[in-house]
């Protein structure tokens, strides 16, 4: 299992690079050049969701994208740190200019979410006190050979 690390700090002029590299490591991993655009796109949406993430709570963290070349599929996470709901504020002034679940960021995030759910079959969101992760992948040209 072959895995691409990339970590950039939340600027929004970093995202097209993740896109690029996606679809690259994507190519190189056997993704049909039917779907690349798919890859992209959803990418890209994950990656600008989680520099948004970061700058509205004035994180200073890197996000993380790991791609992941499997025996049949290939999978890309996008990372954030931004505990999600409910985690304990880590310092004692933390969580307290947050914004809630009534701002227009919310919203957004939604939106952003339901544009990845619409380009990729199998989709999984994770929220923890370390941060978020979007899981997404596709299935290579291996996955799709008759046995």
């Amino acid at each position: 299992m072959a895995t691409v690390e990339l970590r950039f700090s939340a600027q929004p002029e970093h995202v097209r690079t993740a896109r690029l590299v996606a679809a690259a490591v994507a190519r190189r991993a056997g993704v049909d050049e039917a779907v690349l655009d798919e890859v992209r796109l959803a990418v890209g949406e994950a990656c600008s969701r989680a520099v948004g993430l970061h700058r509205s709570h004035g994180i200073t963290e890197p996000v993380s994208v790991a791609l992941t070349e499997e025996e049949k599929a290939f999978s890309i996470e996008v990372g954030d740190s931004v505990p999600g709901p409910g985690a304990e504020p880590v310092g004692p002034e933390e969580g307290l200019d947050r914004p809630g679940p009534e701002t227009d960021g919310e919203g957004e995030d939604e939106m952003g979410l339901a544009v990845i759910s619409g380009l990729v079959d199998d989709m999984e969101v994770r929220s923890g006190a370390g941060g978020g992760v979007i899981r997404m992948s596709w299935p290579t040209a291996d996955a799709t050979l008759p046995t």
